[in-house]
């Protein structure tokens, strides 16, 4: 009788999809203290501007090779990095944080649905089940209130940029093993700031002034963005995008625990949601390996040595 054992293993392009997931969440403390010195589009335009100026000074060498594939990958993956971000914050000007944050959850389950729907790839049954823990522990962690059917502007336009932040995931394994990391990166920076730009308008935000505070958090955030989207466009060229949903969803966590560093209490059930986000991101890298069993070991052995 077969024996079955799970084995834990982590790549070292998952290692650094969760160190950047680390940093992550720690963002959001900056951007929290940059949107009282600016409008959220402003702020985000002007920090994926200056990670493209950050990524185009290190590649200044090889944007001379830059395709039409590049152009058409990055433009398109920018888009969605401008309305995941974008159309979160907008929807925020109208619901509470918590709704906010469920409804943005719904990525999870938008990422291996999107995947089976675009590329034709099913998810393994440990993912499923770990992408499972993960979403039921963004529910606690985010504490919905109210009834998520009602939807208003605010819960349709946070929806879209769920959807935004699936498609980004998907668009970004479709295209990872094609291009060059950095030219593509370039591109959808400045696509992302651009597009970000031009929300301004129908959101009838105004420009703010241009502060030392408010261009030093920029210039942070900007580097932070820049090495977030390169390790992304360079780690997801082996790590299913499945794979790398349940490992984003550690990103609410981290972001808790510098809250807590910076005086934020969280209840118990969003306590327990974050253990349960971790467990998920565990659970989706356990493997399962059979032994051969006596027999077909000795089997193995007799045919080798004929």
């Amino acid at each position: 009788m077969s024996l079955a054992r799970y084995a834990f293993s982590v790549k070292p392009q998952e290692a650094l999809l969760i160190l950047i997931t680390m940093f992550w969440g720690g963002t959001f403390l900056a951007v929290q203290y940059a949107v009282t010195m600016s409008g959220p589009f402003f702020f985000v335009g002007l920090r994926f501007a200056t990670a493209a100026l950050a990524v185009s000074m290190l590649s200044l060498n090889i944007l001379r090779g830059l395709t039409w594939l590049e152009v058409k990958a990055g433009v398109v993956i920018g888009v969605a990095i401008a309305l995941g971000y974008s159309l979160q914050t907008w929807g925020l000007q109208s619901i509470s944080s918590s709704k906010s944050a469920f409804i943005t959850a719904m990525y999870v389950p938008l990422v291996p649905l999107l995947q089976w729907l675009c590329l034709g790839r099913l998810p393994g049954l440990m993912s499923c089940i770990g992408i499972a823990l993960a979403f039921g522990g963004l529910l606690l962690l985010a504490g919905p209130e109210g009834n998520l059917l009602a939807l208003g502007e605010g819960e349709i336009i946070t929806l879209a940029s769920a959807l935004a932040i699936a498609a980004e995931i998907i668009l970004i394994s479709a295209w990872a093993g094609k291009v060059n990391v950095r030219r593509v990166t370039v591109v959808q920076l400045l696509t992302a700031s651009l597009v970000s730009f031009m929300v301004m308008v129908p959101a009838g935000e105004a420009i703010p002034p241009l502060t030392t505070g408010l261009l030093l958090v920029a210039l942070g955030l900007g580097i932070f963005s820049a090495i977030i989207q390169v390790v992304m466009n360079w780690a997801q060229r082996s790590v299913s995008p499945t794979r790398a949903t349940v490992i984003y969803t550690g990103e609410p966590v981290w972001a808790g625990i510098f809250g807590r560093m910076a005086g934020e209490r969280l209840p118990f059930l969003a306590l327990f949601g974050g253990m349960l986000i971790v467990l998920g991101v565990l659970v989706s890298e356990l493997k399962l390996k059979k032994k051969k069993t006596r027999s077909a070991g000795a089997a193995d052995k007799a045919e080798q040595e004929l």
